[in-house]
């Protein structure tokens, strides 16, 4: 059994809490407690405080990708807890920037913290936890940059994105930041039988003819055997248009709320 916390997002599931655009989660399995992305600032410990979360219990910590709105707080984290290690995709702390040119990157200085790990294409951690970039598989389907660039301002190619998978009793658990890879992509490599993330699907139109491309995506997604906990960059407007296609294989998550998978 997998509990999920989520200590930031975009919105919140109860009152006292902050919205915040980034993720943090919070995931507690039979053999860790795993904190997953920390936002872009020290909001996700105040929440976790709010929250009865403590961090001094958090034995793995993991960074999806390089954008601030995901490794923000990861200075704070280092100074609430002393022995995680946190893993992060080896690209993460590149140049990252909008199409306008403004910095969306991490600090450079944590980059050589001796318990921030550099990981390659694959990472197994033990029988329960691993993490996989996808870097050399095929993208069955295009990844829409949404303007995003690295280096030189060269469009996106999203290699610093890692996910991580849970073994649990037999299912496969996959969680992802934003799957700019896209969403159709990840689960044909992976499967799951829960995905939890956002779809960085917040740019595509929901009504008029636009919208065919989400209803497209919508009918892929609900012709899998996946189980969908989303949020954040997968949008409100599309949400609830994926959930006209989903019903109940897909639900959103806020700050605050809690889940059992």
């Amino acid at each position: 059994m997998i509990r999920l916390t989520v200590l930031t997002e975009n919105t919140v599931s109860c009152d006292g809490l902050t919205p915040e655009h980034g993720v943090s989660f919070y995931i507690e399995t039979p053999h860790h407690r795993i904190l997953f992305d920390m936002g872009q600032s020290d909001l996700f410990v105040r929440h976790a405080q709010q929250l009865g979360v403590d961090f001094a219990a958090v034995d793995v910590a993991v960074l999806s990708h390089g954008h601030y709105d995901h490794g923000g707080g990861l200075s704070y984290f280092l100074q609430q807890n002393d022995r995680a290690r946190i893993f992060v995709n080896a690209h993460a702390f590149e140049p990252h920037y909008r199409a306008d040119g403004s910095d969306i990157g991490l600090d450079p200085r944590l980059q050589t913290h001796p318990r921030v790990i550099p990981v390659g294409d694959r990472l197994e951690l033990d029988g329960e936890l691993s993490l996989c970039s996808c870097n050399d598989r095929p993208c069955f389907h295009g990844i829409d940059t949404a303007g995003l660039c690295m280096a030189h301002m060269a469009p996106e190619d999203f290699r610093h994105e890692q996910y991580l998978q849970i073994h649990d009793a037999g299912r496969r658990i996959l969680v992802s930041g934003c799957s700019h890879k896209g969403i159709l992509n990840i689960v044909e490599w992976f499967t799951p039988d829960v995905l939890v993330g956002g779809m960085h699907l917040n740019k595509h139109a929901t009504t008029g003819a636009e919208s065919a491309a989400l209803a497209q995506i919508a009918r892929q997604l609900a012709a899998t055997t996946t189980r969908y906990y989303t949020c954040h960059c997968t949008g409100l407007a599309q949400y609830a248009f994926l959930q006209t296609h989903l019903g109940e294989k897909i639900s959103y998550l806020a700050a605050g709320a809690t889940v059992t998978i």
